[in-house]
């Protein structure tokens, strides 16, 4: 699973700028006034040694009522859920009672903290940080979130503090043989009843509302001999449309199902259509790298123009998961349901496939055979070998010269001729190029004396004939 690390602090110290620094998005809204952030936002970090669910939060200030209170409650669920709590203060404006006030409060909890001295990009280190050790916190560390001045440094120190997994776990991760599968969708496309009918019982709770299920659940079963993990998962839905502050946790847990599952199985509500939310759902499952399926539930008793209404709107919104399997099912009565698992098992399966380097050379020869890659300022690129670098998602290792240059265009197309040539339907694909170096790079521009002396001999030689 995902640590979750949430971010805290007085309003307008920076949190929401470390928040697009550690996810390298602009998802958080950044002005230079108080209160912005009144929502909790959930990100998933790719600055530091791995990754990890980073919370972006309001700023948390004396609150007797009104939007205040209300921002106050979102802080103390995000802390309740947290790993680690990273705290925020402002060098500019040093220690305040603000500042003081929250530390007391974070000491009490019990919880690792790590305190960051934000906004110290024009300060000494240890003149920016002097003032905040009465907060009894430990060491502070300076950053500066909008620079990205230390932030990497920081994000290590919260990993080290982190607990290791326990043996048991690693046991169980190591000698687990089921694959698990999330699923994933929108509130209320039928996501526990799908689960239900795969089982056949009435394991979970399933009503007619969003937002039944607010937490991940783990369902172990066997299906012809091969055993499987469900995984059960709330409702995600845009940020505007959440009103129960419970329903916000679901989002921590889905991205952390998400993480720890082999195959997503993406549930569609063939009533409601295809939504943003659904596009953004499935662009973070092929950011994890995760083998996908598509379910399209609720499928019977359309009628035809609603049928071709939805196919549309999947080429359209989701023409970027033509790698996955598309199944129209009714999880209600069962029809296509049984043919899901198997295709889980097969987007698994090419997922881990092992892809030996003579074959993907061959078919790399073949590819460019026949599109060659373009010409960088009257030089052509030369793509010379593929080897297989990675599984879950399969990585193909380009090597060849001027590979800086090849454009998105051509990264396009072999990923489309590898995936049809090696059938590897179900699952992400990613291809890395990487540049030889020149055998002769660094080499002197001068002759050797025996070069020069043969030389003067052939330049006699000449002389006479003449």
């Amino acid at each position: 699973m995902l640590p979750v690390i949430t971010l805290l602090g007085r309003p307008n110290v920076g949190k929401s700028t470390l928040f697009n620094r550690l996810t390298q998005t602009r998802d958080a809204l950044v002005a230079n006034f108080p209160g912005l952030t009144r929502d909790r936002q959930y990100g998933v970090g790719v600055v530091g040694p791995g990754h990890y669910v980073i919370v972006d939060t309001g700023g948390i200030s004396q609150a007797d009522g009104g939007v205040e209170a209300l921002m106050e409650r979102q802080v103390q669920l995000a802390i309740d859920e947290a790993d680690h709590l990273l705290f925020l203060v402002d060098a500019r404006d040093g220690c305040t009672p603000g500042d003081i006030d929250i530390a007391a409060r974070l000491r009490r909890l019990g919880k690792p903290v790590t305190l960051a001295v934000n906004k110290s990009d024009v300060m000494d280190p240890a003149l920016a940080t002097v003032d905040f050790h009465q907060l009894g916190l430990g060491e502070p560390w300076a950053i500066s979130a909008s620079h990205g001045r230390g932030v990497r440094g920081l994000i290590e120190q919260v990993f080290a503090q982190l607990p290791a997994p326990s043996a048991e776990d690693a046991v169980t991760e190591e000698t687990d043989a089921s694959i698990r599968v999330a699923i994933v969708g929108r509130p209320n496309a039928g996501k526990s009843t799908l689960i239900n009918r795969i089982l056949g019982d009435e394991r979970l709770v399933t009503f007619d509302r969003p937002g039944t299920t607010r937490d991940s659940i783990f369902i172990p079963c066997e299906r012809q001999g091969r055993h499987y993990t469900l995984i059960d998962t709330a409702g995600m839905r845009r940020r505007a449309r959440i009103d129960d502050v419970i329903e916000k946790f679901s989002v921590i847990k889905t991205l952390q199902a998400i993480d720890a599952a082999h195959v997503v199985i993406l549930v569609l509500d063939a009533r409601t259509g295809v939504g943003d939310q659904d596009a953004t759902l499935a662009a973070h499952i092929i950011e994890r790298g995760r083998a996908l399926v598509i379910a399209v539930n609720k499928w019977d008793g359309l009628a035809a123009d609603q049928r071709d209404q939805i196919k549309g709107q999947i080429e359209r919104k989701l023409g970027f998961l033509d790698f996955a399997k598309l199944h129209l099912i009714s999880a209600l009565h069962g029809t296509g349901v049984g043919l899901l698992l198997e295709e889980a098992e097969r987007a698994h399966a090419n997922a881990t496939r092992n892809l030996p380097t003579p074959e993907l050379t061959r078919l790399l020869e073949a590819a460019v055979q026949e599109h060659q890659p373009p010409l960088i300022q009257g030089r052509r690129i030369k793509l010379r070998y593929a080897h297989q670098g990675g599984r879950n998602p399969p990585i193909i290792v380009i090597h060849g010269n001027q590979t800086d240059a090849v454009p998105d265009s051509y990264r396009r197309y072999l990923i489309n001729r590898f995936r049809r040539d090696l059938d590897l339907m179900g699952t992400p694909l990613r291809i890395e190029f990487k540049s030889g170096s020149n055998p002769f790079e660094g080499r002197s521009n001068k002759l050797s004396p025996r070069q020069i002396k043969h030389r003067q001999r052939l330049k006699r030689f000449v002389e006479r004939k003449r």
